[in-house]
């Protein structure tokens, strides 16, 4: 049995990171990086975005090359499924059954996509955007199809909307909410990006409801929706939320459900045992104390920093303010902060103009920002959510005022 001084399970943002900053804080013990995919660790966003458009080739989106990580001496163990972990023995196993050592775990799997469990659900042409292996495939089938339906009015399915509309296809998003984006935004935005998508051509149903996926000799044909209708394509991708990959974590004995329980340094409850990145629930100021999980490279990367300064002697809690982004059509969304539970939006700037914000209150404090090709407000918008800024909505409103002069 191969034993290691850190072993890091997941090879995504989260799991790369934690090794990248181990070493740039001169940690010298030995480090195993393993992943279930065969590739080097890679960025993730642009899976549905620059590598679906085939704007990026696989090489640009590689967060670090080979030389890299055999010159930090970081051994990558790819191809390999982590599937039980021994708290006691400090080991893991593999699903091929080898047993790694280690003297610290840091677990940094993400998730995998959540399934449709409807009939027709496992056809060929149905697909999720994970991994490079889902969007090869995906774009293995372009050439053939001309019909796409998206399951999820969320970022993954809006973004793969966009580039598929891009591409040419014809794209029919389905989303069983009332709008999209239901649970990240305000309703302005999802109107705004609702019509947006129509613009370009998306036939975008809303409070739809799919009954089964239809198909002919084992592929997918179309869409069966509750009413009856049966929405044609030869291709349908499936985009409705992850289930957190914590099973081996929660069945040694970890505190979790919905993600592995983490406390501000992101230790678990199992000894020497840390979880970062997607399937870490921890406690968020930002979320009013909530236990949340955060999907995105910001809290794999600042959470990966916590864990590397703890391990070398500085104890600092995960205090970062969430921040995101989407990318679709001409439109550049940047977010800062969480508007989930939010009492009031108020728009700065006009929606036609395609260059707006919306800053989201709770109890008169600034929570949260969603910037569409307004970079300044979501830069100079920062600080106002990390102090939890008091701003009168009217004077966040007058969008000749920058941001950064009420932030005093």
């Amino acid at each position: 049995m191969r034993t290691f001084d850190i072993v890091i399970v997941g090879a995504g943002h989260a799991g790369a990171q934690a090794a990248i900053a181990l070493r740039q804080r001169k940690f010298e013990g030995t480090i195993a990086l393993i992943g279930d995919e065969p590739d080097l660790p890679y960025e993730r966003p642009p899976l549905s975005k620059e590598y679906l458009s085939q704007d990026k080739p696989f090489e640009r989106i590689l967060l670090r090359p080979a030389t890299f990580w055999a010159e930090k001496q970081v051994e990558i163990i790819s191809s390999t499924r982590i599937v039980t972990v021994d708290a006691a023995a400090h080991r893991v196993t593999s699903a091929t059954g080898e047993m790694i050592g280690y003297g610290t775990l840091i677990w940094a799997t993400g998730g995998s996509p959540r399934r449709l469990t409807c009939a027709g659900h496992d056809l060929a042409g149905v697909h999720a955007v994970r991994t490079r292996a889902d969007v090869d495939r995906l774009m293995g089938e372009l050439p053939a199809t001309t019909r796409v339906v998206v399951i999820g009015g969320g970022y993954i399915g809006l973004e793969a909307a966009a580039v598929l509309t891009k591409l040419g296809k014809q794209v029919t998003l389905l989303e069983a909410l009332p709008r999209v984006l239901a649970r990240v935004a305000g309703e302005p935005l999802s109107r705004f990006y609702e019509a947006e998508h129509r613009a370009h051509g998306v036939d975008v149903r809303l409070e739809t409801q799919v009954e089964c996926i239809v198909g002919e000799g084992g592929r997918v044909t179309g869409v069966r929706l509750a009413d009856g209708e049966v929405v044609p394509g030869e291709m349908v991708i499936v985009g409705i939320g992850i289930i957190p990959a914590v099973e081996p974590l929660l069945a040694a004995g970890a505190t979790g459900g919905n993600g592995v329980a983490v406390d501000a340094l992101c230790h678990t409850s199992l000894p020497d045992v840390f979880a970062i990145g997607d399937c870490a629930l921890h406690e968020s100021a930002f979320a009013a104390g909530a236990s949340i999980r955060l999907e995105s490279v910001q809290n794999a990367n600042d959470q990966a920093a916590t864990v590397a300064k703890a391990l070398t002697g500085v104890e600092e809690p995960y205090a970062a303010v969430p921040w995101f982004w989407s990318n679709q059509y001409d439109l550049k969304l940047q977010t800062v902060g969480l508007s989930t539970g939010h009492d009031r939006a108020v728009l700065r700037g006009d929606l036609a103009t395609r260059s707006f914000s919306l800053v989201y209150l709770k109890d008169g404090r600034v929570i949260a920002l969603d910037c569409v090709n307004a970079t300044k407000d979501y830069v100079q918008g920062r600080a106002l959510v990390a102090g939890g800024a008091t701003i009168a909505p009217e004077r966040l409103a007058d969008a000749a005022v920058p941001l950064k002069e009420m932030a005093a």
